[in-house]
């Protein structure tokens, strides 16, 4: 089955999701498959959910109602889970997406993945690393409302960036790694393999967590691999992006005195020879 023509059931926990994100959740969605499935659990009693109201009349969710019966005890998550189950035994889908930055869906997303459902995760750059890496695929909010940077963008938008400093360096080294695992005796990779690699590796991994759209121009703006563009035959336009990891210049070997001298040397200890 080509992964557009996916069924997926989207669950949106509304105590923790802004209405402002809900069109670029559903976007996102249509790159995965079509989604069947459209709820959105909480209290509608309570009057900060009225802003819900006009969303989900627009793009046609169904408000699941959960009353708070009681404080600090979160209902709507464990009405969600109930949901899921229940659909995941109706056999009617082929993936999930929960959207929330809720770590109490870890187990749920393990659960689901166990029974063979695709599983995209969706929330918040807060969202615990547990929630994040227990779906097959986890989208930052914040990532996908400030949409693409434009297929030419040079530089990250740090405005838009969810990641950065620490991240990058870590990136850089997952990205060596990968390189180093799959290029061929010169040392080149497709940079279409090390992206399947790292979407593989690392769930929430996403070029515009970076501030870019594309890879190609995540990966130039690193400066650790050199890049290379080969052509796919004689099919005009078409072309194949490789890569490898920069090697460091040679320093040249520094000599002190006389010829020069390896610092790995003998020292002279001042005895003679005695034979």
């Amino acid at each position: 089955m080509d992964n557009n023509d996916k069924r997926i059931a989207v669950l949106i926990d509304a105590d923790n999701v802004s209405p402002k994100y809900i069109k670029a959740v559903l976007d996102e969605i249509a790159n995965h498959g079509i989604p069947t499935y459209k709820r959105i659990y909480g209290d509608w009693t309570r009057p900060q959910m009225s802003t819900w109201k006009e969303v989900s009349l627009e793009y046609s969710i169904s408000p699941i109602q959960q009353y708070s019966h009681t404080t600090g005890k979160n209902s709507t998550d464990s009405a969600l889970i109930i949901d899921a189950m229940d659909i995941l035994y109706s056999q009617n889908v082929d993936g999930f997406c929960i959207v929330s930055s809720d770590s109490d869906f870890t187990r749920l997303a393990a659960r689901l993945r166990e029974a063979g459902m695709l599983v995209l995760g969706m929330g918040e750059k807060k969202t615990p690393r547990p929630f994040v890496v227990a779906c097959e695929k986890f989208k930052y909010l914040e990532a996908l409302l400030s949409g693409s940077a434009g297929d030419g963008d040079a530089a990250a938008d740090t405005e838009t960036s969810v990641k950065g400093g620490d991240d990058l360096r870590d990136l850089i080294v997952s990205i060596q790694t990968i390189v180093t695992d799959i290029s061929d005796e010169e040392g080149w990779a497709s940079l279409g393999g090390v992206g399947n690699m790292l979407n593989k590796r690392f769930p929430d991994f996403d070029t515009r967590n970076y501030g870019f759209s594309k890879l190609t121009n995540l990966v130039k703006s690193l400066n650790a691999f050199d890049i290379e563009s080969r052509k796919i035959g004689n099919t005009p336009h078409a072309s194949q992006t490789f890569i490898r990891n920069r090697q460091l210049p040679k320093k040249k070997p520094t000599s002190r005195g006389g010829r020069g001298r390896s610092r790995y040397a003998a020292k002279d200890t001042g005895e003679q020879d005695t034979d």
